[in-house]
C-alpha cells in the first residue's frame, strides 16, 4: 500500500502527527474516520497523487499519531483541537490553503476546520456523515440501534475502554462489518493495519474520548457559532445502503451549516473510499476540477 509515498512524523507542539505524502499539484488533505487510520485511503490515494499533492495523516489519538493527555472536558479530542493540528501540519508542509477529502470522524474535523479557519479551505468533500449536532438532535430508535457506538463510547471511563480492550480485534471487526456491505470492503493488508493500531489501549481510550467530546464540547462549539455557515463549497456523498440515507435528509442538514452544498448518494454503505473507490475518485476529480 502507498507505493511511492513518503512517511512523515511531524511535531506540532504537544502532539506528533504521523502520515504519508506524495504527488505534485494542488494540496489535498485526506482525513480518515473511526476506528481507522490514514490507511483507509489506500485505494484512492495513488490515483489522487497523480493530480494533487496528497497528505494523508493519522488524526491525533489514532494510528501512529500521539494520543494526547486526557482532560476532564474531553477537549484534547475536540474537533477544534484536531482541526488545529491539521492546519498546523499543512502550514509546516508549506500549504496554508488546501482542499479536503474527509470521511466519518475526519469529516467532523474538517467541518470544524472550515468553520474555525475558513481562509485555509478551498473546497471540502464529506463522505457519509450529516452534521454532528443535528444527528444527535434528530436521533430516533432506529438510528440509535444502527449507531449504538455513538452512545456506548460516550459512557464514562473506563467502561467502554475495558470492554473493547477485552478483544479489540473482534470489536473492530463487528463494528466495521456492521457498517459495510456484505463481508466488507477491507483488504486484508488494510485490516491488519487497523487491527494493529487498535491493539493499543491508548488509541482505544483516545477514540472513546473523541466520541465523548463529540457529544459535549463539540456541540458547545457548534452552538457558539450561531447561524454562521461554512463559506467554502462542500460536496457530500453518502451510502444509499447506510444509516445516513435511512435516517437523515443529508443535504438539507448540511444546508443549515454551509452556504454552498452539492452531493448525492452512492450505491454503497459507510466505507465508500474502500467500497466504491472509482466512484469516490470520479466525484473528487469532478468537484475539484480546476484547482
Amino acid at each position: 500500500m502507498f507505493e511511492g509515498f513518503d512517511s512523515f512524523d511531524i511535531a506540532l507542539g504537544g502532539v506528533s502527527i504521523h502520515g504519508r505524502k506524495a504527488g505534485t499539484g494542488p494540496p489535498l488533505l485526506l482525513l480518515h474516520g473511526y476506528p481507522q487510520t490514514h490507511v483507509m485511503w489506500h485505494k484512492v490515494a495513488p490515483q489522487l497523487a497523480e493530480h494533487f499533492t496528497v497528505i494523508a495523516p493519522d488524526l491525533r489519538g489514532y494510528g501512529k499519531s500521539t494520543c494526547p493527555k486526557t482532560r476532564a472536558d474531553h477537549s484534547q479530542m475536540s474537533k477544534r483541537e484536531m482541526a488545529a493540528d491539521m492546519v498546523a501540519l499543512m502550514a509546516q508542509l508549506g500549504f496554508p490553503k488546501f482542499n479536503i477529502l474527509s470521511h466519518d470522524r475526519g469529516a467532523r474535523v474538517a467541518h470544524r476546520l472550515a468553520m474555525d479557519t475558513p481562509e485555509a479551505v478551498k473546497k471540502l468533500i464529506i463522505l457519509d456523515i450529516a452534521p454532528t449536532r443535528e444527528m444527535y438532535a434528530n436521533t430516533t430508535l432506529g438510528f440509535a440501534r444502527a449507531y449504538a457506538h455513538w452512545f456506548y463510547l460516550t459512557e464514562p471511563y473506563p467502561l467502554p475502554e475495558r470492554m473493547i480492550a477485552a478483544d479489540p480485534r473482534d470489536f473492530w471487526d463487528k463494528k466495521c462489518m456492521f457498517g459495510a456491505t456484505g463481508n466488507g470492503p477491507f483488504s486484508e493488508e488494510a485490516r491488519k493495519a487497523y487491527h494493529a493500531a487498535f491493539d493499543n489501549a491508548d488509541v482505544i481510550h483516545a477514540s472513546c474520548e473523541d466520541y465523548r467530546a463529540a457529544a459535549t464540547i463539540d456541540i458547545a462549539h457548534d452552538d457558539a457559532n450561531g447561524d454562521a455557515k461554512i463559506i467554502c463549497p462542500i460536496h457530500v456523498l453518502w451510502g444509499a445502503n447506510g444509516a445516513i440515507e435511512a435516517f437523515f435528509d443529508c443535504l438539507s442538514l448540511w444546508r443549515l451549516r454551509a452556504q454552498t452544498v452539492s452531493g448525492k448518494s452512492l450505491p454503497g454503505a459507510h466505507y465508500l473510499a474502500e467500497e466504491l473507490p472509482d466512484m469516490v475518485l470520479e466525484e473528487t476529480f469532478a468537484f475539484l476540477s480546476g484547482d
